[in-house]
């Protein structure tokens, strides 16, 4: 059989059974920076629309906050995976995820034939948001966890456009938080009772080795996320602990794939194999 035709035949049953789901996918690292790898996720995107899923795009934005920090002059910190975040660091994400990053995803969204609407937590109150609280009494200081998300103002863009979101978002005072993007995206996928919830990393999934990018988990289960969680450190515990949230709240599935790879996300979605980790109830 014709190899094109074989992928298209694969393909076809994961189609018919996602057709019409939600699908909340985080998109970070090399899929924000690189030019080519930000096509291949636009495309992607606009296929699973056309395909008939609704996606919802999450985004951070971290790299990009830290190197106008550093031009700025500012002190970078994180414990946990999580960034520190005074009044100035807010700023600047907001200034950051809001009015680059945001855009620029919308943007190449639209080029590629699907409209597209950017918004982030404080626009019709998709997000209210409460200070986090963290262990070891370290203040993160404005870093945010979401109490609420308004699931109607995502219904309503969806009949028609893409949403693309921002993490950032604020408190029924007006005070506006840093939010990680991928509790972020956790919490829009448990809100909407998504089918899927993907995150795009810059490795290839979740390593028994973290030094080893050939031992990529493939398939977890909740309970295996839970043991192995406070034993992790750095972008893969936020992560994990959505994923794990997320599949204890209802969602089918979570997936942590490689954003450096060109068209991950057909390739995690609509492929036999995957490339990622997933993580099950």
């Amino acid at each position: 059989m014709n190899t094109s035709v074989g992928t298209l035949l694969e393909a076809l049953p994961y189609i018919r059974e996602f057709h019409g789901k939600t699908v909340v996918i985080k998109i970070g690292g090399a899929a924000m920076t690189d030019a080519g790898l930000t096509h291949d996720f636009a495309q992607d995107i606009v296929l699973l629309r056309y395909v008939g899923l609704q996606p919802i795009v999450v985004h951070g934005g971290g790299p990009m906050i830290t190197r106008l920090m550093e031009r700025l002059g500012m002190d970078v910190k994180f414990v946990g995976g999580l960034r520190v975040s005074d009044q100035a660091t807010v700023e600047v994400a907001k200034m950051v995820l809001v009015g680059k990053q945001n855009k620029d995803i919308v943007l190449s969204l639209n080029r590629h034939g699907q409209s597209a609407v950017g918004i982030c937590g404080d626009d019709g109150q998709l997000f209210r948001v409460r200070k986090m609280p963290t262990p070891d009494d370290v203040d993160l200081g404005y870093v945010g966890e979401i109490e609420r998300v308004n699931v109607d103002l995502l219904r309503n863009i969806s009949e028609n456009y893409i949403p693309v979101i921002a993490s950032v978002g604020a408190d029924m005072s007006g005070q506006s938080y840093n939010i990680n993007a991928d509790e972020a995206a956790g919490a829009v996928a448990e809100a909407i009772g998504a089918y899927k919830l993907v995150f795009l990393t810059d490795v290839p999934g979740w390593l028994a080795n973290p030094d080893d990018e050939s031992s990529r988990i493939s398939l977890a289960s909740a309970a295996h996320v839970r043991q192995r969680l406070e034993d992790l450190s750095g972008g893969m515990r936020p992560k994990l602990a959505a994923c794990l949230h997320a599949v204890e709240s209802g969602v089918p599935a979570a997936h942590i794939i490689d954003g450096r790879e060109p068209h991950s996300v057909l390739l995690e979605l609509f492929t036999d194999e995957g490339i990622g980790t997933k993580v099950m109830p």
